[in-house]
């Protein structure tokens, strides 16, 4: 954009880190604070440099010292526009963004601001790839269902096979009603996933990354079990190999364990797929989830998330259902993955070549976004468009 000051010349707003004192002053004529231009520009020398370095505190305190609170706001929303249009110059200072230089230059106000209105300039829900991401994700847990048939077939014989020593397990009593409690810690966190995406405004863009490494992992997981069958971790399990029979059989049992989730609450028992635990899977990815998109503030939602993730693991293992290997790997990855993902989602830049080659789901996902994804909240249900779509309801009842 192109702005003229009062002496005639015309300057770029993209270009301020180039700004002379002059053009500083002209800037200030033009968005209505001409009464400073003698503080900033004659007595204290600010050229485009200094001023997209500007701070509210620095507007408040001595040696500028402005004393109206409306023109100190106003300023602060003038400077965050030009600094919203030249973050390569911020780059090429060293203050961009999300330099940390940048950020304990800010008051806790400012702070605010930044990360709510610069992280990203694109968040367009696109529900073609919200698509996509869920049949990624439902084809990756049909291909872990029918795995699990197969590797059914091969359980090792518990008599010649018995369970592996586990420092854990060995020490830790087995309550046969655990299993159920950790299933229901993991409803309990769903719950509370599904209410903050009811009210979260970027929803969609949360639930195709949800689904993307859900899918990774599962498939993962697919891997790990068919190369390695370990003996069952209990002898409660009562698990023997067991074929199911021509390929039309096997389809039909991934689809039953599929349907249900997995989840014994639902009537499915699987068994073999003891490398890595499922179960811990959902829940620390449900956790983490909780966690990643509510703000810092709902710190007690935080905090029950995180009880409820780790009583959900102490119940795997007090039903004896996985061993403690199965449990540690699978939260380890999949924090991990979850981490990672959302760290490189976070630059403020796009999708490298490398990450193109290795993940190229992570680079077509997030193609469209150049920074963190900010916590806004909203109600998704408009009161006007639900008026609108009962009065027409009834016009269409009536006719």
């Amino acid at each position: 954009m192109n702005s003229k000051g009062d002496n005639g010349r015309i300057f770029e707003e993209t270009c301020v880190v180039d700004w002379t004192c002059d053009q500083v002053s002209s800037w200030l004529q033009q968005t209505g604070f001409g009464c400073y231009t003698e503080l900033f520009t004659v007595t204290h020398k600010i050229d485009g440099k200094a001023l997209l370095t500007l701070t509210e505190n620095d507007l408040r305190q001595a040696p500028l010292a402005i004393k109206i609170l409306g023109d100190i706001k106003k300023l602060m929303i003038n400077i965050s526009n030009l600094r919203s249009k030249n973050r390569n110059g911020l780059q090429t200072l060293g203050l961009d963004n999300h330099s940390r230089k940048y950020y304990h230059s800010l008051s806790t106000t400012e702070l605010l601001e930044v990360e709510t209105k610069h992280i990203s300039s694109q968040l367009l829900p696109e529900y073609f790839k919200l698509i996509v991401s869920y049949f990624y994700m439902s084809i990756s847990f049909m291909i872990t269902a029918f795995v699990m048939v197969i590797v059914h077939d091969r359980v090792p014989d518990m008599k010649k096979y018995p369970p592996l020593p586990d420092i854990v397990l060995d020490n830790l009593p087995y309550i046969p009603w655990a299993f159920d409690l950790c299933e229901f810690c993991g409803a309990f966190l769903m719950f509370l996933l599904v209410l903050i995406l009811f009210f979260h405004k970027h929803r969609f863009i949360i639930m195709r990354r949800l689904f993307a490494i859900s899918g990774t992992i599962f498939l993962l997981r697919c891997i790990t079990m068919l190369i390695t069958s370990l003996s069952v971790p209990g002898a409660h399990l009562q698990c023997a190999p067991k074929s199911y029979g021509d390929l039309w059989a096997k389809l039909n049992r991934a689809f039953v364990i599929s349907k249900g989730f997995g989840m014994s609450l639902q009537g499915v028992r699987t068994c073999g797929d003891y490398m890595f635990s499922g179960h811990t899977v959902v829940i620390t990815i449900l956790n983490f989830a909780v966690t990643e998109y509510t703000p810092k503030r709902f710190y007690w939602i935080q905090t029950v998330s995180w009880i409820t993730n780790i009583f959900g693991i102490f119940f795997i293992l007090a039903a004896h259902e996985h061993y403690s290997i199965d449990v540690f790997i699978a939260f380890y990855i999949t924090s991990r993955l979850f981490l990672y993902y959302h760290t490189l989602a976070g630059i403020n830049r796009k999708p490298s070549v490398s990450s193109t080659v290795w993940f190229p789901l992570f680079s077509y996902f997030e193609s469209n976004i150049d920074g963190p994804l900010p916590n806004d909240y909203e109600w998704p249900l408009k009161f006007n468009e639900l008026k609108l779509s009962i009065q027409g309801f009834y016009k269409r009842k009536m006719s």
